[in-house]
This record gives structure tokens, sequence and C-alpha cells, in this order.
């Protein structure tokens, strides 16, 4: 005598937890993918409009962001200030000659741009560029 069932042959089923793993690595890769083909390293800001932008290579570069609630980013993490400084001196040590861009929110206050700047140099860079749009 054997368990419960029908006694024709096994259905098959689709195993629909197998699936979203697979659905969920495709579209993380896919997210990734689409992160890394935009060329600034930096978080989303709105950036300011100017007539003399040209687009800048990010390699060799830090993208520091400051986002229109005036929070900073070093690349895509979130920092606080002592953070922020910290990285600042780490990078100077790795890479001396290494480029900051600052990738400020139109609407972030501008002493904050200027702070960020301040420190870039003060760390010991010398080329500190601010990121805009073209016109």
């Amino acid at each position: 005598m054997h368990g419960g069932g029908s006694g024709g042959a096994k259905r098959a089923r689709i195993e629909i937890i197998p699936l979203i793993d697979v659905i969920f690595f495709l579209l993380a890769t896919f997210v990734l993918f689409t992160l890394s083909l935009n060329k600034s390293n930096g978080i989303k800001v709105h950036l300011p409009v100017s007539e003399t932008a040209v687009p800048r290579d990010p390699s060799g570069t830090v993208t520091v962001s400051i986002t229109d609630e005036g929070t900073l980013a070093w690349n895509m993490d979130l920092v606080t200030l002592d953070e922020f400084l910290l990285r600042l001196q780490q990078y100077h040590l790795q890479e001396p000659d290494g480029r900051i861009l600052i990738n400020g929110d139109e609407r972030a206050f501008f002493a904050q741009a200027v702070y960020v700047f301040d420190e870039a140099r003060k760390a010991g860079f010398l080329k500190v560029f601010v990121e805009t749009r073209s016109r």
C-alpha cells in the first residue's frame, strides 16, 4: 500500500523560488551594468549648468558629491564629515597626484562646495575640479 496522490504520472511543476533567484541575479547584474555605463563615479545630483562644461574622464579621480540636503558622498558611499576627511587623507597617500571631482547639486549650499575644495587643497591635492553640465 502506498501513500495518497493521483495514480497517474507526476505532473511537471515550475519551481518559483529558484526562478525568483535567477530574476534577481539578472536584475542586479543589469543595474550594476547600467551604473557602470554612467560616466560619473558619484551619486546622482543635478549638476549646475555651465557654458564651458566639458565631460571629464573619471579615471584616476575620486568624485565627492554634495546633495541638495547637504550630505556628502565619496564616490557612491554616503559619508560623514569625519569619514570624508579620513578618506581624503588615505586617498592622498595612495594617489598623491590624484584628482578630486566635486559633484555638487545645483541646489547645494555653496559653502559646502568651498569646504570640500578647501579640505582637498589642505590634504595636498592640486587638481580639484567642479563638475558641471553643458547648457
